[in-house]
């Protein structure tokens, strides 16, 4: 299946009311609407095909983005590669659904989603602390530093309330990843989450969120997932 055809049988797909909702969580023209799920079976076709995952990429167009992330060869992509990317992605569910989900797969995430994280960027630290919680979901812990996630944990206590907005809900959800999904790291990251307390995240044009990770660890903790992992990160 080549571009022209991938471009036209998503925008076949596409809903009026899901771009909509789209738009309202910041995407913006071009895009057609295209519900995820229903990817799925031309992502099928396709399989991996990080050529065309470029094309799809370039064209500034959400779903034809998102689209990119699903077919994209993690491995095959460079650290510049990366930054490209992120460097397109101009609202938080492309930097860390599509972005942070792709880097996520690859060999040198971490190292890419530590700079990201020091970089003062909104949505490059949105993205890196996002990459962390896809990895930490799905990875052994083994495959990480406890003294490195240790201060990391620190550093969202000592940083969060005064973060960027989309850095701060990422830096919420990377607590409570790290309290259901690492072990190694869940008494710290209880503690952590409640020092922390309630983050208040604002939004354009609609109430703020507050968000409580202690809280949401908790009911985990209540429904027997302490340890839970995901087989796969991306759909």
């Amino acid at each position: 299946m080549d571009f022209e055809t991938v471009m036209q049988e998503l925008e076949a797909l596409g809903k009026e009311r899901t771009k909509k909702m789209y738009i309202s969580n910041g995407a913006h023209e071009p895009l057609f609407g295209v519900a995820t799920g229903a990817m799925k079976p031309i992502a099928k076709q396709i399989k991996i095909n990080q050529p065309l995952a470029e094309e799809l990429y370039a064209t500034g167009n959400y779903d034809a983005m998102y689209f990119a992330g699903i077919i994209a060869d993690p491995k095959a992509m460079t650290e510049s590669d990366y930054d490209r990317w992120i460097d397109g992605a101009y609202f938080y569910m492309l930097s860390d659904y599509v972005v942070a989900v792709t880097l996520s797969e690859s060999d040198i995430a971490q190292d890419i989603a530590d700079k990201w994280i020091a970089s003062g960027d909104e949505l490059r630290m949105s993205a890196g602390w996002s990459c962390y919680c896809w990895l930490l979901g799905n990875r052994k812990d083994h495959e990480f530093s406890e003294s490195k996630i240790s201060d990391m944990l620190d550093l969202v206590k000592n940083t969060i309330h005064n973060s960027p907005e989309r850095t701060k809900s990422a830096m919420n959800n990377f607590l409570y990843t790290v309290g259901i999904s690492y072990l190694p790291g869940h008494e710290k990251a209880v503690e952590t989450a409640k020092e922390v307390g309630i983050v208040e995240v604002k939004r354009d044009k609609k109430k703020s969120s507050m968000l409580n990770a202690y809280e949401s660890i908790q009911k985990e903790i209540d429904k027997g997932r302490l340890g839970f992992k995901r087989k796969y990160v991306r759909c």
